[in-house]
């Protein structure tokens, strides 16, 4: 009876630990994934030129192009691929509401493993911005 304690004593801590470490990677993706959403709609709608040249009076277009090249850019900057290995990413545009959405994914390696649960996890978060202009 004792070692069948033991057992799922160890089975428990393991899940905890597993448990806290995916917690710890999904809030550092959020983060990411906010960032590069925020970058994505910011520099994908106006350009690198914008903040020399001033913000267009007239409607800002968010271009599917330049929204993921500003999200990989961003990506690159704060070193998300070091940070998370095998990091992916898709970059959805809604243009009724000038929206960009980031998706980021990570594979997780945990820290230990209960016996029967996957050798390999991965984790993902959303993040989304708008852009608009006050009138």
């Amino acid at each position: 009876m004792i070692i069948g304690f033991a057992i799922v004593l160890a089975m428990a801590v393991a899940l905890v630990v597993d448990a806290s470490a995916a917690y710890l990677q999904r809030s550092g993706l959020d983060t990411i994934a906010d960032g590069a959403a925020l970058r994505g709609a910011d520099l994908g709608a106006t350009g690198e030129e914008t903040y020399t040249e001033g913000v267009p009076d007239d409607r800002l277009e968010l271009t599917a192009a330049a929204a993921r090249a500003s999200v990989h850019a961003y990506l690159v900057d704060i070193g998300a691929y070091r940070k998370y290995p095998g990091l992916a990413y898709t970059v959805a545009l809604d243009p009724t509401v000038d929206s960009v959405t980031v998706r980021v994914r990570a594979p997780l390696d945990l820290p230990l493993t209960v016996p029967g649960s996957p050798e390999r996890a991965s984790i993902g978060a959303t993040g989304s911005a708008v852009v608009a202009t006050a009138d």
